[in-house]
């Protein structure tokens, strides 16, 4: 890697990141495609901050990640309309000084679920309701699905479902119903808990769609136990990878190489 005083940077930021594997997925897809550039982390609980110092030192952009992606949109100087009706940000590009504000979660949940996604009429459940449900609920719901929101807490999920017209239901009232599809968004069987389940298993049932955004470990106990129950499954490397992809389009105007980016993550997860 050729690093000058010319090189463009780009971050994440968050709370914590030490375990993030975004400068490893998007420094391998700077390289692959020839762009000059280095990707870095920045742990930091201060998102104002850390947009005033975007904008001082330059950085031509920023993933966002927990806990961060609503409390961001304070101290952005444009937001893109897809991202003001999630209500959540996670990407930043920097132009000269003005900070503009997307989210790509939607985008990189729907497209690593295509073949499920695209299926109007069914029944999704999303489980959690932070910046990365918001972004998911709104991107199954502008394909036409009947989403249903459920959380530890059931005030979060109420006022999520109000905010993007869908339905919330208690955590204790998902088991046995007939949905479709299965999601979790929350951070509940994540390295290094990788022996909890953010639902009961009697919530799964053969056939249905199950998907954990989680990434590490790339087969969370969710997808293991819905897998054995006779469930499809989908694993979070495709939604951190595609949402990925669409971020380094916003900051290059380049195609990401995606295949590249999924292989060093794949490969980095099972080492």
């Amino acid at each position: 890697m050729k690093i000058s005083a010319k090189t463009p940077v780009y971050c994440v930021i968050g709370h914590p990141v030490g375990h993030s594997l975004s400068p490893l997925m998007h420094n391998t897809a700077l390289d692959a495609a020839g762009c000059d550039g280095v990707y870095v982390a920045f742990d930091t609980v201060n998102p104002g901050g850390a947009a005033d110092s975007i904008r001082a030192l330059g950085i031509r952009g920023a993933s966002v990640t927990i806990p961060h992606k609503v409390e961001i949109i304070k101290s952005l100087d444009e937001i893109d309309e897809n991202a003001r009706e999630i209500g959540a940000v996670n990407t930043i590009v920097n132009c000269d000084g003005k900070l503009s504000g997307y989210n790509t979660d939607g985008i990189g949940a729907v497209q690593a679920m295509e073949e499920y996604s695209s299926a109007s009429g069914k029944k999704a459940l999303v489980i959690g309701a932070g910046g990365a449900a918001r972004a998911v609920c709104h991107g199954l719901i502008k394909r036409d699905l009947n989403v249903y929101i459920a959380n530890r807490t059931h005030e979060k999920a109420r006022l999520l479902a109000e905010d993007l017209n869908a339905r919330a239901v208690h955590m204790e009232e998902i088991s046995g119903k007939n949905f479709d599809i299965l999601i979790n968004t929350t951070s509940v069987g994540m390295h290094p808990h990788t022996d909890t389940m953010p639902v009961p298993e009697s919530a799964l049932r053969p056939g249905m769609c199950v998907m954990d955004i989680i990434y590490n470990p790339v087969r969370t106990s969710l997808l293991k136990r819905a897998e054995a129950l006779g469930c499809r499954t989908i694993d979070g490397v495709g939604m951190f990878v595609l949402q990925g992809a669409a971020q380094f389009f916003l900051w290059t105007g380049k195609q990401a190489p995606v295949e590249q980016m999924r292989k060093v993550v794949y490969e980095y997860l099972q080492d």
